[in-house]
């Protein structure tokens, strides 16, 4: 069944990832159409996480913002199904790297980094810093159950030179690198939520208290790895800019949870800038101390 669904949707995926531009945003605003006034696509969980962490707007300041966020939404995704199309030259024009120069100076010190974002304005195209860097890229993701488009997934990442590893395979691959002296760039997109029931660490995000993903600061203590913060902006409709923020380059000298707080206060910030480019559809708020 896995195969015969991917068989069925490919071609459909193909056809739009050859879409010109103006054509493939024509057609995300009629997607928008169906996921937002047809379908509703999770709006009750958008509208709850708005009026949790935006309490100070008012409903009307809320709804604007929950409309904007489904534009770009569909947006996202088409452009993400344009990256398996789009030419080098597009990406670099659309997808700027504002100081590029920090992260290269970072990679002159000889050790691996440990690179943290949110799901935020397009993360999905940073994967095309690969194209300026001599580390390997590596790309922590959460496996997709359907095998075919999975490897779909890979396939059009290794276009632009990065590895995907899924978050079992993350520690063992470190640890080889680590032991022959290979050194990466691993990015985590730490924002969403962890299990509960598995979370050592509890902090406030958007003044809610919330189980915090601190894997990364971890794996950067133990294998000594510089950390950075990528902060996505979107400039205007399929344009952005990014740029690196240096979080520590000793961080087994930083206390404990410290980066991990750090990084939940990097993208509040970027959120309360402009909130419609944030990933409202995860239940990140789900498990909370009331």
């Amino acid at each position: 069944m896995q195969f015969i669904i991917y068989i069925l949707a490919y071609p459909f995926i193909w056809v739009i990832s050859k879409l010109p531009f103006p054509l493939l945003y024509l057609f995300s605003d009629f997607v928008c159409f169906l996921v937002y006034t047809i379908f509703g696509y999770r709006k009750k969980v958008v509208r709850e996480n708005i009026a949790l962490t935006l309490p100070h707007l008012s409903e009307k300041e809320q709804l604007n913002i929950e409309k904007k966020f489904y534009h770009y939404m569909c947006d996202m995704f088409l452009e993400m199904v344009k990256t398996m199309s789009i030419s080098q030259k597009e990406m670099e024009k659309r997808f700027v790297f504002t100081n590029l120069d920090l992260y290269l100076d970072l990679e002159k010190k000889g050790k691996s980094i440990a690179l943290l974002c949110a799901h935020y304005a397009s993360y999905e195209w940073a994967v095309s810093m690969n194209y300026h860097i001599t580390f390997e890229g590596y790309g922590i993701y959460k496996k997709i159950n359907n095998k075919y488009f999975d490897k779909l997934v890979k396939d059009i990442r290794s276009k632009f030179k990065a590895t995907l590893l899924s978050t079992r395979e993350t520690i063992p691959t470190i640890e080889k690198n680590a032991k022959i002296n290979h050194l990466g760039v691993y990015g985590f997109a730490s924002d969403q939520s962890p299990q509960a029931s598995k979370a050592n660490h509890w902090s406030e995000f958007m003044g809610i208290e919330v189980p915090v993903h601190t894997g990364a600061e971890m794996l950067a203590k133990r294998f000594d790895m510089n950390v950075i913060f990528l902060k996505n902006k979107r400039v205007k409709r399929g344009y952005y800019e990014a740029t690196f923020e240096l979080m520590a380059e000793k961080p087994k000298e930083v206390a404990n949870y410290d980066i991990s707080d750090d990084f939940l206060r990097r993208v509040e910030k970027q959120i309360l800038e402009a909130p419609e480019f944030y990933l409202w559809t995860h239940k990140r708020w789900k498990h909370r101390k009331k």
